[in-house]
């Protein structure tokens, strides 16, 4: 019998929570999928895990005996991950992300470290995973925006930058220098996937809309995608002012926008990783951070 990683993932983290949509959260799947996921398991190793009552779920007497041992397989996959990862001459790490960084943090520190022999990776990770592959173990550190939802995470604010609105070129907002929220609030926005949680309610900024909810005029995974929409009409998108020089198009118009909380630039990291170079790593990315913020 054939059972996926990702499976007994799923499984430890239900048993930890018994509560079927705050696990969904923490893995970033919707509550539907998660529980679909579980039932197939159950099927597959021909018990069930879970009692599910009423008005609370438990462990059977088979679940409560296999949560041990599906906790030390995934601990055991994690420790050969890095196992592989640091054999030979060179610290090995991936740094996850989902959007290019070009900031000075990124390039600069990475740059020396590679300079000392690291060896370091970068992986590009769909926003369908806003840990931008730390929940599954495919990344040692990634950047990522906050909120980065669940207790599984180490975080640590890199860069803090105000908030832009990508539009199509024409859009009747287009001619001002800024934009009030209020006057984009009843715009269709192209949102991340739902997988997304927290991170797709603040770039949605739903927080500012006093219990309105956001017309959706597209879901993108990519920054491509998004941009493909908002030139096609589809919607408006905001983005942080550091990545507006990235992703400049003839065919589409950045303007600041008063009214919302700043952006949070971050990297992040598995909490229960203690790992020195993580640890030497993280020190000089905030470093490296705080020296651009002050100059």
């Amino acid at each position: 019998m054939d059972v996926h990683l990702r499976d007994l993932r799923y499984f430890v983290t239900v048993a930890e929570e018994l509560h079927f949509t705050r696990a969904a959260e923490r893995l970033y799947v919707s509550q539907p999928a998660l529980s679909k996921q579980i039932r197939v398991l159950e099927r597959q190793l021909g018990f069930q895990l879970f009692d599910r009552r009423p008005t609370q779920l438990a462990l059977t007497a088979q679940g409560e005996a296999l949560l041990p041992r599906a906790r030390e397989l995934l601990a055991a996959w994690r420790d050969a991950l890095r196992t592989a990862r640091t054999a030979g001459p060179a610290v090995a790490l991936t740094v996850g992300m989902q959007t290019a960084v070009g900031r000075d943090v990124q390039r600069d520190v990475l740059s020396g470290f590679r300079e000392r022999g690291w060896q370091i990776t970068l992986r590009l990770v769909a926003w369908e995973d806003p840990s931008a592959g730390l929940a599954e173990g495919g990344s040692d550190l990634a950047f990522v925006w906050l909120p980065l939802p669940g207790r599984d995470f180490a975080t640590r604010t890199l860069a803090r930058e105000r908030l832009w609105v990508a539009l199509p070129a024409g859009h009747r907002l287009a001619d001002q220098p800024e934009v009030d929220f209020a006057e984009l609030a009843d715009e269709p926005f192209v949102a991340l996937p739902r997988s997304a949680g927290p991170l797709r309610d603040f770039w949605l900024a739903t927080a500012a809309r006093a219990g309105r909810e956001p017309r959706i005029g597209a879901e993108a995974g990519s920054s491509d995608e998004v941009f493909e929409a908002v030139v096609s009409g589809q919607g408006v998108v905001l983005i942080a002012e550091g990545n507006v020089g990235l992703y400049q198009r003839p065919d589409l118009v950045y303007r600041p926008v008063r009214g919302l909380p700043e952006a949070e630039l971050a990297i992040a990291w598995r909490a229960d990783d203690h790992r020195p170079q993580v640890t030497e790593l993280v020190a000089a990315l905030t470093r490296r951070g705080r020296s651009v913020s002050n100059g």
